[in-house]
């Protein structure tokens, strides 16, 4: 009896916390995912692609989608030891990769690089990973850390502005203009899987973001110093009581952060053979979205939203709606990575794997 009334008080307090706004939310969220059914349903019972065609859907979007992972990595680790959204972190994306490429070049018209593959490989991605970690540890240092006390609008307009300084600071020592990244030619060509192909690149991209995303999990979960990081991420005052060092492990963070960035630009430029000063908006803007897909400040949930978005980019526009007689879809895919992140808005504010304790902590 007691239990029915509590259920009764529980539904009148939840129809009495109901805006209109929330409705018209609501409404919204249902009508995209009718139309998403709709179009699926049309689509897949046309029978206009094969399954060879969702195969190679689903490979580009597991590979557009690791990159993201690796981005997103980034914003999440420096919002949950800083609770700021760092919007730089877009430029410390794209100046690892500008700055390997110059090294591609001279490896690439040296003949160093058909001849050395492997090590020429290894050698961009260390350039590419230092460059990006010196940018994200000037950040920290010069832009972040005297504006830690301030309020929290402070530091966001300041990353907005830090964001267009490197922009433009790479523009002039670069040009505006787009490089086109060497061709590697091991990764050239494709392996068969069965029946399936799969392009070398793209295999290789999976591969090393999933090397490299089980590391850096590895390091925060099971390492003295990942240890550390999530104590101050919890409650910097008692972590620096502990005798936790808090300058030393947000910089920490911010090393991560660059590494994984400056990784994810290769990977971006292998895949996409261009780089330009411009190139981590998108990427930036969608890797953002990603963190916040899986729960801000989580890190298994920044991994599992970059995949779930790349792999949304790359099937929807096909499977949403061709369906519905869009004469272009692909070109709409922008479109659907960010209606994906208003549905989870709607329905899950905190993320795939968010915490209500994230939003009380922030």
């Amino acid at each position: 009896m007691w239990g029915e009334k509590n259920k009764i008080f529980m539904l009148k307090r939840w129809i009495e916390r109901i805006t209109p706004t929330d409705v018209v939310m609501w409404f919204i969220g249902g009508a995209i995912l009718l139309l998403i059914f709709w179009g699926s349903t049309a689509t897949l019972t046309a029978k206009t692609y094969t399954v060879y065609h969702w195969f190679d859907f689903i490979i580009f979007g597991l590979a557009q989608g690791s990159i993201y992972a690796l981005i997103a990595m980034g914003y999440t680790m420096v919002y949950g030891i800083l609770r700021m959204i760092n919007f730089a972190h877009s430029e410390v994306f794209m100046s690892g990769p500008y700055t390997a490429y110059y090294v591609a070049a001279a490896f690439y018209s040296s003949g160093f690089l058909d001849q050395y593959p492997i090590f020429s490989l290894i050698m961009i991605f260390l350039v590419s990973m230092a460059t990006s970690t010196l940018i994200a540890v000037l950040l920290e240092r010069i832009a972040y850390r005297p504006l830690r006390t301030a309020p929290r609008l402070i530091p966001l307009i300041t990353a907005i502005g830090a964001s267009f300084f490197l922009q433009y600071t790479f523009r002039g020592f670069y040009g505006s203009g787009f490089q086109a990244y060497p061709v590697v030619k091991i990764l050239e060509g494709e392996w068969a899987l069965g029946e399936f192909r799969i392009l070398k690149f793209q295999a290789v991209v999976i591969v090393a973001a999933a090397i490299l995303m089980a590391a850096l999990y590895t390091f925060v979960q099971r390492t003295r110093l990942g240890k550390a990081i999530r104590a101050v991420s919890e409650d910097k005052e008692t972590s620096s009581l502990m005798g936790i060092d808090i300058d030393r492990m947000i910089v920490t963070t911010f090393v991560i952060g660059g590494m994984s960035a400056g990784a994810a630009g290769v990977l971006y430029a292998l895949m996409f053979k261009q780089v330009h000063f411009f190139m981590g908006f998108i990427p930036g803007i969608k890797a953002f979205t990603a963190a916040v897909l899986g729960g801000i400040g989580n890190i298994p949930g920044a991994m599992l939203g970059g995949i779930f978005l790349g792999l949304v980019e790359s099937v929807g526009p096909s499977l949403f709606l061709d369906g519905l007689g869009i004469v272009a879809p692909y070109q709409l895919k922008d479109a659907i990575a960010f209606i994906m992140l208003v549905l989870v808005l709607i329905f899950r504010p905190t993320g795939i794997l968010g915490e209500r304790l994230v939003v009380k902590k922030a």
